[in-house]
């Protein structure tokens, strides 16, 4: 068996004296693992860290094995990883979200989603709310998508401000307003395209996706929400105290 693709490296870990086994993030073969004979070594290791981007081919006697991983580098963001802590708790956020994920199994949008992703690490301001619609692309993945294009109540397609906790449909201004304290909040850049967003709307964004994860995914599975995604958001939130004095 062999087969060639590109992927993002998620995790590794030592195997043996010498071997890593590699987690990567692949468009056609999903969430995949193989083994790296030599990863360990010092001319191997710097390009085997999570968030690099590689062309990898995989090769094994049965379609059910491990199997072995020859990798080549294509792109290097170990070091903006290292040099930023938010940077490095939203990777380990995006990992452990591809965790729930079954192995082997294809899931193209989200790995597009993290490739715009990766490349925007050391740029909270654009990677926070590009992880919000990555969590909210993982939800739909998962069978648990929000539909938010219209209101719930009457169909309407203007002024969606909330979301039902129950149905995880939208809601308008107008429909919403006597149960407003019984909703959550649909920010406004969820409705459009844009990359960026207030600090505000960024955090009503992420309490809207962790209410969904943790209800519907992770404490289903007796799971807790990654602690690595509250030190992402604690970094997140000393980075704009600091930009707004």
């Amino acid at each position: 068996m062999e087969w060639s693709d590109e992927g993002i490296i998620l995790g590794v870990r030592r195997h043996g004296e010498t071997s890593a086994i590699v987690e990567l993030m692949t468009p056609g073969r999903g969430r995949h693992l193989g083994l790296v004979r030599g990863g360990v070594s010092r001319r191997v290791r710097p390009y085997l860290q999570p968030g690099n981007s590689v062309r990898a081919i995989w090769r094994a006697r049965l379609d059910e094995h491990l199997g072995n991983y020859t990798i080549e580098a294509t792109a290097l963001r170990a070091d903006r990883l290292m040099a930023s802590a938010a940077a490095s708790y939203c990777m380990q956020t995006l990992a452990a979200h591809l965790r729930l994920l079954p192995e082997r199994d294809p899931h193209a949008a989200l790995y597009e989603a993290l490739c715009l992703i990766v490349d925007h690490l050391d740029e909270p301001a654009i990677a926070a709310p590009l992880l919000v619609r990555f969590e909210l692309q993982l939800l739909a993945e998962l069978g648990f998508g929000l539909d938010l294009g219209e209101c719930a109540a009457t169909g309407d397609e203007n002024e969606l401000i909330y979301v039902s906790p129950k149905s995880g449909r939208a809601v308008s201004r107008a429909a919403g307003e006597p149960w407003k304290e019984h909703l959550l909040a649909l920010p406004a850049f969820l409705s459009g395209n844009g990359l960026l967003a207030s600090p505000d709307d960024v955090a009503a964004g992420f309490a809207l996706t962790e209410f969904f994860l943790r209800r519907r995914v992770y404490e289903a599975r007796g799971l807790s929400i990654p602690e690595a995604r509250a030190a992402f958001l604690a970094s997140l939130a000393r980075a704009n105290a600091v930009a707004s004095c």
